[in-house]
């Protein structure tokens, strides 16, 4: 099915969640809304699935203009970030419980609840009440909810964040295939870019309550089109940086500069810029000849599995470096790094992307 979301605001008293914004997600698709706490992707899902109104604007099913119609009139399922199942039921009546709603025949309800259960492997809990089960059970019995309705629409709001890490890894495996070939068009909220990124499908980076960009969610996150975008599909943080082109050369510092000759900058106006560089893309590591080294004072280390993350100071710019390998650092230390200018993004004074 379609979703559109046409001109459509939401207001709560002065203040405005979510501004202005015209979406069509892909039909029959994963789509994810990333984005960090409070940047307006749960207001978002509610307007989609009928739970609040829209301020202004409307929004359209397969089509047609549902914004006044009542959720329970909408073949919507909703999946939370808390473990939402009835404790009195069992399993199998909590999987049931919507079909049962609708008066679907009993037959029907069997062979249903079975094929869910066998997918999220809760076969041989469906005797069980939701207390008698992990918290990755108690997920999967909400997954199978919206599951077996079948419905055309599936919002999911951070369905995956209460769980511990393996569980997490093993379900963003799996939710994609679960719902390939279902026909259903899915919208997953998670403010983990990682997340987006594992889930692959399509992508809109939420802030502030604006949409920033949408698109295939390898485009976004390679060639955002703007600083926002790129900051919301960075963990962590994108580091930035002002940038001087003089002739044929960047000028960082006074001692830090590369040339532009054999880059597609070349031809760009002499001037300011925004120089815009992940985390792995500056490291304790020269890569290549587009390397070039940079001093800093080391602010903070973190060693985490094979990876080590450092935060430096280097004149009056912050930035985080992640590096492979385990690299033990102290607090004030000067340490040498390299960027990768031809991994950079570089942005105008108006902080959009410059497109090359």
């Amino acid at each position: 099915m379609s979703i559109e979301l046409k001109n459509v605001t939401k207001l709560s008293g002065a203040e405005t969640h979510i501004y202005e914004t015209n979406l069509r997600f892909e039909e029959g698709g994963f789509n994810i809304l990333l984005g960090t706490t409070l940047a307006g992707k749960t207001t978002l899902l509610r307007l989609m699935a009928g739970l609040e109104k829209p301020s202004q604007g409307e929004v359209w099913f397969n089509g047609q203009d549902v914004t006044g119609v009542a959720v329970q009139r909408r073949n919507v399922a909703m999946v939370y970030q808390q473990f939402i199942n009835y404790p009195n039921m069992t399993v199998y009546e909590n999987i049931a419980s919507p079909l049962r709603v609708v008066r679907t025949p009993a037959t029907v309800i069997r062979e249903r609840v079975g094929e869910v259960a066998e997918l999220l492997k809760l076969t041989p809990m469906l005797d069980r009440m939701p207390n008698e089960l992990s918290g990755g059970q108690q997920q999967r019995t909400a997954l199978a909810r919206a599951l077996v309705k079948r419905a055309e629409l599936v919002l999911l709001d951070e369905p995956l964040a209460n769980l511990d890490y393996k569980l997490r890894e093993e379900l963003r495996e799996e939710l994609p295939k679960l719902f390939h070939g279902t026909g259903a068009t899915v919208v997953y909220a998670t403010t983990e870019p990682i997340e987006a990124m594992l889930l692959g499908g399509y992508t809109a980076t939420v802030s502030e309550g604006r949409i920033t960009q949408y698109g295939r969610t390898a485009d976004v996150y390679h060639f955002p089109n703007d600083l926002v975008s790129a900051q919301v599909f960075s963990d962590p943080p994108i580091n930035t940086a002002t940038v001087n082109k003089r002739g044929d050369q960047f000028q960082l510092s006074d001692t830090v500069r590369w040339t532009t000759v054999d880059t597609p900058y070349r031809s760009l106006e002499d001037g300011p810029y925004t120089l815009g560089f992940r985390p792995h893309h500056i490291s304790l590591n020269r890569s290549d000849n587009h390397s070039v080294k940079v001093s800093g004072e080391v602010m903070i280390t973190e060693i985490s599995g094979s990876e080590s993350v450092i935060h430096v100071k280097a004149g009056d710019d912050n930035w985080v470096s992640m590096s492979h390998g385990i690299h033990r650092l102290e607090v004030g230390d000067l340490t040498e790094l390299y960027i990768q200018t031809d991994r950079c993004f570089l942005f105008d004074n108006e902080m959009k992307l410059i497109r090359v």
